[in-house]
């Protein structure tokens, strides 16, 4: 599995909803706060969206919009810093319906918002920009394409319908951080912007490949085909964290994942993310993130433990 696969693997979209919007004539819509991930697609028309009192930015037909971190924005025919309340519009319309402005017929948008879930979302998402515009070509197609199918299926399901939203969320998803992948990263650290350095993704992608090797930074330092020194020093540049400090995160969140997600021997689990003994992989994993790893597992299934991965990340930025 290529290291954006394995990551995306780990964010776990799902409570997919989705919805149209029709509209007409000087129409502004101003969305509050919200959780998950929103994605809108320009089908007809254009419009200004404007994100947390930012500079507004101008959408086409063909454009998509990405929202990561669930920040207030306006939509609107003509750029204003004002609009008329989002819930109005759309408390009327089910999952997979369209929502009508003005009788519509001149502007029309199609929208989704999911959840993703894990400790890896906790980590990875503040490292996307508030906005990620997706122009219209194959990858404004690929995405348009997506959420129609998402209302499509909301609106009539069928068998395996749950299963085709949770496979485009995550479609939706891959092709939002390629185009965060393809951009300019001036001044942006995190796992996405090392994605982006070609040697500093060779020696991240092996890690990903084989997090449970015994890495050194002069071996990672000949994957990405530099000294060690340089290496030590752009790799910490780049992700904003040491080369042997991002090995063991990255372990911390496969390991958060198998807990989770298997009833897997403790002992496995630290194999299998390089710990020679469970012992080892317990006290690595508590002095990472306050917690033993029972306690996480059992605190996570009951939905207590989401103030230990603020720790967590806050400790690691």
């Amino acid at each position: 599995m290529d290291t954006l696969s394995g990551i995306v693997a780990l964010l776990q979209p799902h409570d997919c909803v989705a919805a149209g919007f029709d509209a007409a004539d000087d129409w502004s819509i101003q969305f509050e706060r919200h959780v998950g991930l929103k994605c809108n697609s320009v089908i007809k028309g254009g419009c200004w969206i404007t994100v947390d009192g930012g500079k507004p930015v101008w959408l086409d037909a063909g454009d998509c919009v990405i929202l990561p971190h669930g920040l207030p924005f306006i939509m609107s025919a003509r750029s204003v810093s004002h609009g008329t309340d989002a819930h109005e519009i759309y408390a009327p319309v089910a999952h997979g319906g369209t929502a009508s402005y003005g009788g519509g017929g001149e502007f029309f948008m199609a929208g989704s918002r999911f959840l993703l879930s894990g400790p890896a979302a906790e980590m990875l998402l503040p490292s996307l920009p508030p906005i990620l515009v997706v122009k219209g070509g194959e990858r404004g197609e690929v995405l348009a394409w997506a959420l129609n199918r998402i209302a499509r299926e909301l609106q009539e399901p069928e068998p395996g319908s749950a299963l085709t939203i949770a496979h485009l969320s995550h479609l939706i998803l891959v092709q939002a951080l390629r185009v965060f992948l393809a951009q300019d990263h001036s001044g942006v650290t995190g796992w996405l912007a090392a994605l982006s350095d070609l040697n500093i993704s060779r020696a991240v992608a092996a890690i990903h490949a084989e997090p449970s090797r015994s890495w050194t930074v002069a071996g990672l330092a000949a994957e990405a085909g530099l000294s060690r020194t340089i290496f030590a020093e752009r790799f910490r540049q780049i992700t904003g964290r040491t080369p042997l400090g991002y090995l063991t995160q990255w372990r911390m969140l496969l390991a958060m994942d198998r807990l989770l997600a298997s009833d897997a021997a403790l002992a496995r689990i630290a194999s299998d993310v390089g710990y020679s003994s469970e012992s080892a992989f317990a006290a690595a994993f508590k002095r990472e993130t306050g917690h033993s790893p029972r306690r996480y597992a059992r605190e996570a299934r009951n939905g207590t433990s989401r103030s230990a991965l603020r720790r967590y990340r806050t400790s690691n930025d």
